[in-house]
């Protein structure tokens, strides 16, 4: 079972009738989000299958990223535990490059899209690695390794830096802001609207 793909136009008019959640980081999800999506980052997806369950029988979920990756990833774990999905094309990019709104959290600082915190980790590392070098023969190794790891993340279309990344205290809820816990209690309180 994969997951079914929509458009941004297919999308929009089923927003009422989905229960959409986002699997970006809690950062990316508070610097815009399409409305009514409820944030589940893909680290907490497995905590969050008994309410993401309970809601698949009350309402068809929908599945969003900021391009496709991660919410490809969080489909293909969701149908492992018998959840049925769809899931936006392009992600979150596309709707807003589609010029529909996007909601902020409310005194949410900007976070960057957690790919481009990968590419400058991992070219920064990449960088540093072949400077090191130059004192210190042998350095360029680190450069290898952090090539051969971005190799293995498009290969396997996952990424261990981007975990990592992704709990650094900028990409995490910031306090007194709703977390997993609030989203978890509004999957389990969804009404039937079938």
């Amino acid at each position: 079972m994969t997951a079914t793909p929509l458009t941004v136009e297919q999308l929009q008019p089923r927003l009422g009738e989905l229960t959409l959640i986002d699997v970006r980081s809690p950062g990316e999800y508070a610097s815009g989000h399409i409305p009514g999506a409820l944030n589940v980052p893909l680290d907490q997806l497995d905590r969050a299958l008994p309410a993401l369950r309970e809601a698949a029988g009350n309402k068809e979920i929908a599945v969003v990223c900021a391009a496709g990756p991660r919410a490809d990833n969080a489909c293909r774990r969701l149908a492992e535990a018998g959840i049925p999905t769809l899931t936006l094309t392009g992600g979150t990019n596309a709707w807003a490059s589609a010029g529909r709104p996007l909601d902020q959290v409310a005194g949410a600082r900007r976070t960057w899209a957690l790919d481009r915190q990968v590419r400058l980790v991992a070219g920064s590392l990449v960088v540093a690695g072949l400077l090191v070098d130059l004192a210190k023969p042998g350095a360029r190794w680190v450069s290898a390794a952090v090539g051969g790891g971005l190799a293995f993340s498009a290969l396997t279309n996952t990424c261990a830096m981007g975990s990592l990344l992704s709990k650094l205290p900028y990409n995490r809820p910031r306090p007194g802001t709703p977390g997993l816990d609030r989203t978890l209690a509004t999957l389990t309180s969804c009404p039937i609207e079938r």
